[in-house]
């Protein structure tokens, strides 16, 4: 007898990612969606009927999905947070730009249910993070920098992803301790400096670079997303790691570890 399939519900459903992340879960065997809301009135994607996000609480309660996928806005992402938390369902997150107010909101609500958090679900990423934490724990001294590019209508900037791996940067190296975002006129560089660099052009899905510099050499890390399904698919991998599981903050690298120990 097979199992029953894993049920999905997805927020911001008219937009970039909530369109991909209905796509992908369409495609994908043993995951049904329960039901998606956006903001506005948008036409059925994928297939799925779009309701009004403001009947949020009542199908959380009527469908009972096994987790709730978001990718919206930080003020939107808190209040669909908060909505979990009332109806006992795990949500997973890739939403970026919160404020620290709004992030301490998203961890209360992960007191009553699980919630994983994450600013990139591509494993191609996590792996990129792991390898600039080695390499800039092996290479002291060298100066580090930081460019992202994104497509034009991309809101926040530096990236979420950026900033995570500026912390995994700042982790590592405890005498990088200033953020120092582009350069004018007169500015050489100072020691404690990680530079950052945020592009935003056309209809760049994202990329993310990191040059360590020294020692009469240089060492890149790059990543660049082809297309936005693999976000979708990794934040589907992430929902069906988290359904289930006990109240809590996760992150993706967990996800990615349970795989390797499969």
């Amino acid at each position: 007898m097979s199992a029953d399939p894993l049920s999905v519900a997805v927020t911001g459903a008219g937009g970039r990612m909530g369109r991909e992340v209905l796509s992908a879960a369409a495609d994908r065997e043993g995951v049904a969606v329960a039901f998606a809301v956006n903001r506005s009135p948008v036409d059925p994607v994928a297939g799925v009927a779009v309701e009004p996000a403001d009947d949020l609480d009542d199908l959380l309660a009527s469908e009972e999905p096994d987790v709730l996928v978001d990718f919206t806005g930080p003020a939107s992402a808190v209040a669909y947070a908060e909505a979990c938390a009332d109806a006992g369902v795990p949500l997973v997150t890739g939403t970026t730009g919160f404020a620290d107010a709004q992030l301490d909101s998203l961890r209360a609500a992960s007191d009553a249910v699980p919630v994983l958090k994450a600013s990139n679900f591509a494993r191609g990423v996590a792996a990129l993070r792991r390898a600039v934490r080695e390499a800039a724990a092996a290479l002291p001294g060298y100066d580090v920098e930081l460019t992202e590019t994104h497509h034009n209508g991309k809101r926040d900037a530096p990236s979420g992803t950026a900033k995570s791996i500026l912390g995994d940067v700042e982790d590592v190296r405890g005498d990088l301790d200033e953020r120092v975002h582009g350069r004018e006129g007169d500015a050489p560089r100072s020691p404690g400096e990680v530079g950052v660099h945020a592009r935003r052009a056309g209809d760049v899905t994202g990329e993310h670079e990191v040059l360590l510099a020294g020692n009469r050499e240089t060492l890149e890390l790059t990543h660049r997303a082809g297309d936005r399904g693999v976000f979708a698919e990794g934040a589907l991998d992430a929902a069906a790691w988290l359904a289930g599981r006990d109240p809590g903050w996760y992150g993706f690298g967990e996800v990615l570890d349970a795989d390797g120990d499969a």
